[in-house]
C-alpha cells in the first residue's frame, strides 16, 4: 500500500522547524509529514496523533529509526488533554493534514470508496459504534437530506434521502451508489462522490472536531509557533480561513484607542492566499488536486 504525502515541502517550510522544538502531527496517517519533521529535529520531540489503529502501526514501521516520537491513538480533538497529561503545555508547531490516507481509501473493507463493493463503514476510529450503515438505515429523511446538503453540498439531497428510505436496509456501498446513479445520472463526475463525502464527515464528526482542534492548537502555540493546516474540500477550508481571519482581526473598539500594543493581534496569517500543490506533485499524485495549505503564526 503506497501513501503519498501531500504538500510535504510546503508544510515543512511553513512550520519553520526549530531543532530543539516540540511539534505535533495531529494527523499521522502514513507518517510522511512526521518523518520530515523528525529529520529536521535534533534535540526536539514529536507527538503524533491518529485515531486509526492501522495508521499508528503503519507509521511506527516507517518511523522506527526515530526515538524522539510519542504515538497517541486518539482523535486530535483531544490534543490539549493528551499533551497536558504528558506534561506538555506549549508547543512550537502543529500540522493538520485533514485528508484521508491512501491506505484508508484503497482498503475496500473501510467503506470510504464508492468504486468498490464493500460494507458501509467509513469509521476512521474502528472503536466507535456509529458507522455509515447506521446513519443510512436509522436516520430520518430530513436528517439524511440535511447531512447530504450541508456536508456534501448535494443539490439532490432530498431525492437521494427519499430513495434510501424507500430501499433500506442498505448494507453495501454499491447499493448506495446505485441510488445516487438513479438520481444524479445527469451530473458531472461520480454520482455518489458528494454523498460519500457527507457520510464520512457525519460519521467522524469532522467539522466540529476541526473547530475544536483549531481553538486548542492556537492556545498551545509558543511565541513564533506555527499552525499549518492542509484541507481537501471547501467546507474544511472555509472553517480554517474564517478561524484564521478571526484570530488576527482586531477589536473595532480597541483600534480607536491610542495604545498600539493594546490592539495588536498576537497572531499573523502567513498565507495570504492558500498554497496549492505544484504541477509536478499533481502529476505524481492526482489525489493532491484539491489540497490547500494555510498557515498561522503566534507573534
Amino acid at each position: 500500500m503506497k501513501h503519498l504525502t501531500v504538500l510535504k515541502e510546503e508544510a515543512i517550510q511553513y512550520l519553520a522547524i526549530k531543532e530543539k522544538g516540540i511539534y505535533v502531527d495531529g494527523t499521522l496517517g502514513g507518517g510522511g509529514h512526521s518523518k520530515c519533521i523528525l529529520e529536521s529535529l535534533n534535540e526536539g520531540y514529536l507527538f503524533a496523533f491518529d485515531q486509526d489503529a492501522f495508521a499508528i502501526g503503519y507509521a511506527q514501521n516507517v518511523l522506527k529509526d526515530y526515538p524522539n516520537v510519542t504515538y497517541i491513538h486518539n482523535n486530535f480533538r483531544y490534543i490539549k488533554k493528551e499533551l497536558n497529561d504528558r506534561g506538555i503545555y506549549a508547543i512550537d508547531g502543529i500540522l493538520l493534514d485533514l485528508g484521508l490516507s491512501s491506505f484508508q481509501i484503497d482498503d475496500p473493507e473501510r467503506g470510504f470508496t464508492y468504486l468498490k463493493e464493500t460494507s458501509l463503514d467509513m469509521r476512521m476510529d474502528q472503536r466507535q459504534a456509529l458507522s455509515a450503515e447506521t446513519i443510512v438505515n436509522t436516520y430520518t429523511i430530513e436528517e439524511l437530506a440535511k447531512i447530504f446538503y450541508i456536508y456534501g453540498e448535494e443539490k439532490n439531497s432530498y431525492k437521494i434521502a427519499k430513495r434510501i428510505i424507500e430501499q433500506r436496509p442498505l448494507k453495501t456501498t454499491m447499493e448506495l451508489v446505485k441510488i445516487c446513479d438513479q438520481v444524479n445520472y445527469k451530473e458531472k463526475g461520480h454520482s455518489a462522490k458528494r454523498v460519500f463525502q457527507a457520510l464520512r464527515i457525519a460519521v467522524n464528526d469532522e467539522l466540529r472536531v476541526l473547530e475544536d482542534v483549531l481553538a486548542d492548537a492556537v492556545d498551545l502555540l509558543k511565541p513564533d509557533g506555527r499552525l499549518v493546516v492542509i484541507t481537501f474540500h471547501s467546507l474544511e477550508d472555509r472553517i480554517v480561513k474564517h478561524f484564521f481571519r478571526d484570530e488576527v482581526s482586531e477589536d473595532p473598539i480597541l483600534k480607536k484607542l491610542p495604545i498600539p500594543d493594546l490592539h495588536t493581534s498576537p497572531f499573523e496569517v502567513l498565507t495570504r492566499k492558500p498554497i496549492y500543490p505544484k504541477e509536478e506533485e499533481l502529476l505524481n499524485n492526482p489525489r493532491s488536486k484539491s489540497a490547500k495549505l494555510r498557515a498561522l503564526r503566534r507573534r
